[in-house]
Formats: C-alpha cells, sequence, structure tokens
C-alpha cells in the first residue's frame, strides 16, 4: 500500500479481494453496537418472522462496511475520495461475503475510478458500487 502510484496502476488492475467471514448473528449484534443501527430485523428473529422473514438478515450497511475495509486496505482511508453503492441483495446469516474492486478508468489529478462489489459464497450479487481514489 506504501508504495502505491498513480503511475503504477492501470485501467484493468484488480484490488486484493477481501473474504469475510460468515455474517453470524454474534456479527450483527456487533455491528448494531458499533453503528447505531439497532433495528430488529437485524437482531429479533420473532420480529423478522412477524415481518414475513424466515430469520433476520444482515444490514446493507454491513456489506459496505467490508468493501470499506477492502480499499482502505489498498490506499490509506485520506485517499478515498468516493464511495457509493446499491443494495442489490439480502444478506442471511450464513453467508460468506467477498469483496472485488478493479480500476475501470484513470482520472485527471491523479485518481481511479474503480467498480466494486460484494457476493455471497454462491456468486450472488449483494451490492454492486464505485469509488474514486486519489493516489500520490
Amino acid at each position: 500500500m506504501a508504495d502505491l502510484r498513480y503511475d503504477d496502476v492501470q485501467v484493468g488492475t484488480v484490488l486484493p479481494p477481501l473474504e469475510a467471514e460468515p455474517i453470524s448473528r454474534l456479527t450483527l449484534a456487533l455491528y448494531c453496537g458499533a453503528s447505531g443501527d439497532h433495528n430488529p430485523i437485524h437482531v429479533d428473529t420473532d420480529y423478522a418472522r412477524a415481518a414475513g422473514r424466515e430469520d433476520v438478515f444482515a444490514h446493507g450497511m454491513l456489506a459496505m462496511a467490508y468493501l470499506a475495509r477492502q480499499l482502505t486496505g489498498w490506499v490509506p482511508q485520506p485517499a478515498l475520495r468516493s464511495l457509493k453503492a446499491r443494495f442489490v441483495a439480502i444478506t442471511d446469516v450464513g453467508d460468506r461475503l467477498s469483496c472485488s474492486a478493479s480500476v475501470v478508468e484513470r482520472l485527471p489529478a491523479q485518481q481511479v475510478r474503480l467498480v466494486l462489489s460484494v457476493r455471497d459464497q454462491s456468486g450472488i450479487e449483494k451490492l454492486a458500487g464505485e469509488a474514486v481514489v486519489q493516489l500520490p
């Protein structure tokens, strides 16, 4: 990460993937506390069933947090200029998320645009997005 420079990055550069541990009930409870999002649909099975779900499911922003972790493993956090995401599908307890990112455009001012994706163990996309980062 420390030696990464704009001149070293080309369209098609692929970031190292981030493989998250399977989503557990503990992960969801900890994320509730960390994020301040205490919606019971994410931690209360009875509530989720009353809402028509079989079980609780992960916060969409948890998948986005994994993407941010992948990006900040590649560049320092202050280099992140934008991060956008579209939530595509629900992430269930037990899903194992994999984050991928690749450079799709070199921009002026030593910035690059990346396309981002989070998929589960079956290849189902959970989140699609893009980011712009500043490189030295």
